[in-house]
């Protein structure tokens, strides 16, 4: 069993950063891929990003690639995404994801995870 909480959303500028957190508990995380997601009103949720459990590889939706950062401590069973160069189209509720025992990389779908967090809203104004 894991049990995830996001926090660090909130209303950032176009072009500002923001640093979501994933707070895991459970003693699966040191063994599990982990992912973010999110979903704009209106929309489908969408891979965002992953890291395999060893933090040795980390995979990105190309819409994000070159301004997202995601990272893990297992040291604190936690998992980040810093954001920079935001959009107004980055808006959207995030979620981090576990995928128990680190198989399925590189864990860009749904049904890749196990475990999934309640989220945290991203708003970007232009």
């Amino acid at each position: 069993q894991v049990q995830l909480i996001e926090s660090g959303g909130g209303l950032v500028q176009a072009g500002g950063s923001l640093r979501l957190s994933c707070a895991a508990s459970g003693r699966s995380f040191s063994s599990s891929n982990m992912g973010w997601f999110r979903q704009a009103p209106g929309k489908e949720r969408e891979f965002v990003a992953s890291i395999k459990w060893s933090g040795g590889s980390t995979y990105y939706a190309d819409s994000v690639k070159g301004r997202f950062t995601i990272s893990r401590d297992n040291t604190k069973t936690a998992v980040y995404l810093k954001m920079n160069s935001l959009k107004p189209e980055d808006t959207g509720i995030y979620y981090c994801a576990a995928g128990l025992y680190g198989s399925r990389w590189p864990n860009r779908y749904e049904y890749d995870y196990d475990y999934w967090g309640q989220g945290t809203q991203v708003t970007v104004s232009s």
